[in-house]
């Protein structure tokens, strides 16, 4: 992904996709958002605050889209929550908080390579997996209040 938002119809076509209005708010969206780890309805709300005449089924279709075309990486935090992270390639894993509903992001090589001998050892040849540890952030159990606000 790239930072000018001129750049961002080329993005939308390296992942073959046509760029529409929608595609790019949404991707401009994802790509400058404080969050990391949106919800659909999250992309919707600051569609309708900018003056966006863009439904919340465009944006759910347009996200699906971007997953698909790889640009973004959908996660299922919460049962049927799903919230969605520009994919920049590199592998991460994840703290959720419990009670503020805010997600960490973190990177551990020694969890990554304990990860990869468990497989070895099992016989079982690792393609990809995920990591998502879930608890309350520091800033919910001293004060109450979310660690990242």
């Amino acid at each position: 992904m790239n930072e000018n938002p001129d750049q961002i119809p080329s993005d939308l076509k390296k992942a073959g996709l046509k760029a529409t209005l929608p595609r790019i708010r949404i991707l401009n969206i994802l790509e400058h958002s404080a969050q990391r780890h949106v919800t659909a309805e999250d992309v919707y709300r600051e569609l309708v605050q900018a003056g966006e005449e863009v439904g919340l089924a465009t944006v759910y279709r347009v996200l699906t889209q971007f997953e698909q075309a790889g640009l973004v990486i959908r996660h299922n935090f919460e049962g049927d929550r799903s919230v969605f992270e520009i994919n920049q390639g590199g592998h991460h894993d994840h703290l959720v908080c419990v009670e503020c509903g805010k997600v960490f992001e973190f990177h551990d090589p020694t969890i990554e390579e304990r990860q990869r001998k468990v497989a070895e050892k099992a016989g079982f040849i690792m393609q990809e997996h995920s990591l998502h540890l879930y608890g309350v952030c520091e800033g919910m159990k001293k004060r109450g209040k979310c660690s990242k606000k």
